[in-house]
Formats: structure tokens, C-alpha cells, sequence
């Protein structure tokens, strides 16, 4: 780790020293939990990885952080709907509005979820552009569980083969049900300090330094070219 001294001539350095999550669930289940049990596992299991106490958290954020503060709680949780998410915005503008204009003029709206047919179309253009197969498409969901078999939290842990990906109870166009994401219960949270907090406490051999991060948001060009891939 660089001499403190160095710090003054560069942006001060942050490190990620603890992480939590808790198991992800299908919404209304059996074993379903509010966000506030939810969000509180998470922060527990950061503050436990961390091996330091919430007495040494200076702040806990879900927006901005400005640099006043050398240990702070970042944590996200989501409690959601049954089943598949119907549309919230029936008396007012919709936050896709520009999205689905583009999706509507190039291929048309079915009466199947919007998110499935955003992405399905997005993977329809791919193909027409670029001679992609369907089960290069499948192969994404294949690897995925495969990777859940390894994840304690992950809500589902069933390996399946590639032709039972694609066999499976079909969504939208060449999209099966084993390569959609699920609706979702659960949280996660992650300990963030600065160097002098790091070297307080001792945590040098488990800190690791956010050296980049970046922030996206849709631009005027991301309409223009009618894509749905770009968009």
C-alpha cells in the first residue's frame, strides 16, 4: 500500500474491506423476509467480513459520498411483486416511453412481458447483423447456472444442460424461461474505507482499492440509430 505521504498528490484512495449478501428468494415464498430483516443480514455479514464494529461506520449511503467520512456502509436491498412485474406508470408518462418507441417501430409490441421482449429483440437484431445462433444465446444461460451451483445465495441452484436450457417453457421468441432472470428477494451491502482506516484497523491483507468506477445514462444518440442492441 502507497505511503500516505503520496496522497496528496492524487485523488484519496478507497478500499472495499467487507462484504455481505443474503440468500436471494422467490417473492411471497414460504421463507419470505421484509426488506428490513433483509438489509439488516446484509449489513451484518459486511460488518462481520470486515471483522469491525457498526460503532466504527461513519455513514451509511445509498446516493453520493463526498469524501468526509473513513468508513461507510453502502447497502442495496429489493422486495419485490409476485410473478412478473406489470406496468406502474398507467396514469403518466413511462420512464421507457423512448424505448419502446424504438422497439415498437422496428419490430412491433406483443403482449408478452416488455423487459423479455427488450432484451429477445435486442438478441433478434444480433443475429441479423451479425449471423448469431440461437444457442449462443443459450449458452449465457447455461453458464449461469452452472456458476449458481458454486453460489450459496443464488435463488436457484439447479446445473441443467444446454438442450434443457433450450427446451425449456419458451417466454418470448427464442427465449426460454432457464434463460430469464427471475423476480427476486434480497440484499447485499459492502464496507468502503479509506486508507488511514485501513491501516487502523489492520485490514491491508483483505482491503481491495476501487482504482475506477464509471456512470451511465441514456444520451439523445442512444435513439437515433433505431436499435434496439444500442438502446
Amino acid at each position: 500500500m502507497p505511503s500516505p505521504s503520496l496522497r496528496s498528490s492524487r485523488l484519496r484512495q478507497v478500499f472495499v474491506v467487507g462484504v455481505g449478501m443474503t440468500k436471494f428468494m422467490k417473492p411471497g415464498g414460504e421463507n419470505s423476509r421484509d426488506y428490513p430483516d433483509l438489509a439488516k443480514e446484509a449489513g451484518q455479514k459486511a460488518l462481520a467480513d470486515a471483522q469491525i464494529p457498526y460503532s466504527a461506520v461513519e455513514q451509511a449511503c445509498v446516493g453520493y459520498v463526498y469524501g468526509v467520512a473513513d468508513c461507510v456502509l453502502a447497502l442495496g436491498f429489493e422486495k419485490m411483486e409476485k410473478r412478473a412485474l406489470g406496468s406502474k406508470f398507467s396514469d403518466r408518462s413511462h420512464p421507457i416511453d423512448k424505448h419502446l418507441e424504438v422497439l415498437i417501430n422496428k419490430y412491433g409490441l406483443s403482449d408478452h412481458p416488455v423487459v423479455p421482449q427488450m432484451f429477445g429483440l435486442a438478441g433478434k437484431e444480433h443475429m441479423e447483423k451479425h449471423g448469431t445462433k440461437v444457442e449462443h444465446f443459450a449458452k449465457i444461460g447455461w453458464k449461469n447456472h452452472k456458476h449458481s451451483v458454486n453460489n450459496p445465495y443464488s435463488q436457484f441452484q439447479d446445473e441443467y444442460s444446454l438442450d434443457e436450457i433450450m427446451k425449456s417453457r419458451t417466454v418470448f421468441d427464442f427465449l426460454s424461461v432457464l434463460q430469464c432472470c427471475p423476480t427476486s428477494d434480497g440484499a447485499a451491502a459492502a464496507i468502503l474505507a479509506s486508507e488511514e482506516f485501513v491501516r487502523k484497523y489492520g485490514l491491508q491483507s483483505k482491503a481491495v482499492e476501487i482504482v475506477a468506477q464509471e456512470m451511465m445514462t441514456d444520451l439523445p444518440s442512444t435513439f437515433e440509430e433505431k436499435s434496439i442492441i444500442k438502446m
